[in-house]
């Protein structure tokens, strides 16, 4: 296969959008394939865009009190079973170490599902006082969940790589504060750095995270009518408090329980990116995620090389002093068509396009890698100009996306209307629901989809508007309904 050839994406988004989207992931060098099931080695392109999210949640992170650490990969049997939720949540899915070298340990070590039940220890450790609270820790790390077994990169391997907060304070409202504040950061973190709108609720009580008092979540729409769980925020109550002993003396000298909680994002956040914004031509990326935000293409004739060339470098030269990223592509054993396939491809939002032409009227011709629109701008005010096209891009990638989204919420007001619109058009379906997990479990059992979210009792997303309200029976079972319940299939 010639290097054109295998430079191209050949399956299609909308008929068979696994195999688009491994294409993609391995074409546009994010990611290929570890020999073992399950795990996958992530290229530097694809490591780029994890440390891009990493760098704008660890501000956001900083500025609100949060200060970042690092816990043992493994955990003790011992600390798993001190909270016996945890441990029944995620028992099927724990990988254990019983060996070092040669001899058998004493005592097996858990490769860490999660990290509550090594962290918490050491919160009682630290926590004396209500001086001590909040006290707000980060790490960023890897975690093994043994259950993937169909991989798909970013969504769903064995290990993964991800960022988990923890935290203890004095009440059950100050840790509540503490949920909300991580939830809204990592919406931002959605809709600002990779312009994908998000839906904002809460897990039913029958699938919060082991031992929680309330589990909320952010939900993204992907266009194959599937929904990512994008993140989780715990109110943790006084669970792992309890089972660890993270107590405090407060202003009464009286000894409390403080309240927890643990909030975290992983890596599927670029599988969301993907399978959003990408087309049949390959990756497709927002301009502030993006490793190369403007990819400037000389195009020149034997006889107007030197002058093109020198005229593409200064616009370089000037986008990199103003702070853009961009890349130089003067290959000169590459046609311009084959760059333009190889960085569109690559997901870069914006080409320049400079021949002798534009170097004649001092002039640039911008091109947006969503939807090849063009426009001829003056090379005077390129840093400018470059940035206004970049915002634009981006509003194109959210409103697309936002558009998708309002598309495909769709009521049902009985079992089969749930049943058959998820059947045929995917997407969510929001409808009334008693709060009996045997009501999903029917769905689920039928059609393969759940209960991704219920809205918050004061409804605080925009994206919600129009819920259920009044009196409804539950859709499937008949019975007075107490929430909405929104049904999807998920990755």
């Amino acid at each position: 296969m010639s290097g054109q050839q295998d430079l191209g994406i050949t399956e299609s988004k909308e008929h068979s959008p696994g195999e688009w989207y491994a294409e993609v992931v391995r074409k546009a060098e994010l990611a290929d394939y570890a020999p073992m099931g399950g795990f996958i080695v992530t290229r530097p392109r694809g490591y780029g865009l994890w440390e891009e999210i990493r760098d704008h949640l660890d501000a956001q992170f900083e500025a609100t009190g949060v200060e970042n650490a690092y816990f043992p990969l493994f955990i003790p049997e011992s600390y798993l079973e001190n909270e016996k939720e945890i441990v029944e949540g995620f028992d099927p899915e724990v990988a254990w170490v019983t060996h070092g070298g040669h001899e058998e340990l004493d005592e097996r070590l858990a490769v860490r599902p999660t990290s509550e039940s090594i962290i918490a220890p050491f919160l009682s450790q630290w926590v004396r006082s209500h001086r001590d609270l909040p006290l707000r820790l980060n790490q960023w790390c890897s975690v093994v969940r043994w259950e993937a077994t169909d991989t798909k990169p970013f969504f769903r391997t064995k290990e993964f790589l991800w960022q988990e907060g923890h935290t203890a304070h004095r009440e059950h409202d100050g840790a509540w504060e503490e949920t909300m504040r991580r939830l809204d950061q990592y919406e931002h973190t959605y809709e600002d750095l990779l312009s994908i709108p998000v839906l904002r609720g809460q897990k039913p009580d029958h699938d919060k995270f082991p031992g929680a008092h309330t589990t909320t979540t952010l939900e993204a729409l992907m266009p194959d009518g599937k929904s990512v769980q994008g993140a989780t925020s715990h109110h943790l109550g006084q669970t792992f408090a309890e089972a660890f002993d993270v107590a405090y003396i407060d202003e009464d000298e009286n000894e409390h329980l403080a309240h927890t909680t643990s909030w975290g994002l992983s890596w599927r956040a670029l599988g969301a990116l993907i399978m959003t914004h990408s087309d049949d031509q390959g990756l497709v990326l927002p301009p502030k995620i993006a490793p190369e935000q403007v990819v400037v293409v000389p195009i020149w004739q034997e006889d107007t090389q030197e002058e093109v060339l020198d005229y593409a470098a200064g616009v370089a030269r000037d986008l990199d002093d103003a702070g853009v990223r961009v890349h130089l592509d003067d290959r000169d054993e590459r046609n311009p068509g084959f760059k333009y396939n190889e960085w569109e491809l690559k997901g870069v939002p914006l080409r320049i396009e400079i021949g002798p032409n534009e170097v004649a009227e001092d002039e640039l011709t911008l091109v947006h890698r969503p939807d090849g629109e063009s426009a001829v701008e003056s090379r005077e005010t390129v840093a400018e100009t470059t940035r206004e096209h970049c915002e634009e891009i981006a509003a194109k990638l959210y409103v697309a996306a936002e558009t998708n989204l309002a598309e495909n919420v769709r009521d049902a007001e009985s079992r089969d209307e749930i049943l058959g619109t998820i059947g045929q058009h995917g997407g969510y379906v929001r409808t009334p629901w008693c709060g009996n997990e045997a009501c999903e479990t029917e769905i689920k059992d039928q059609i393969a989809a759940e209960i991704v979210l219920v809205p918050f009792e004061n409804n605080e997303d925009k994206h919600l508007e129009g819920v259920l309200a009044g009196e409804a029976n539950c859709a499937i079972c008949g019975e007075q309904a107490i929430e909405t319940a929104y049904f999807a299939r998920n990755y």
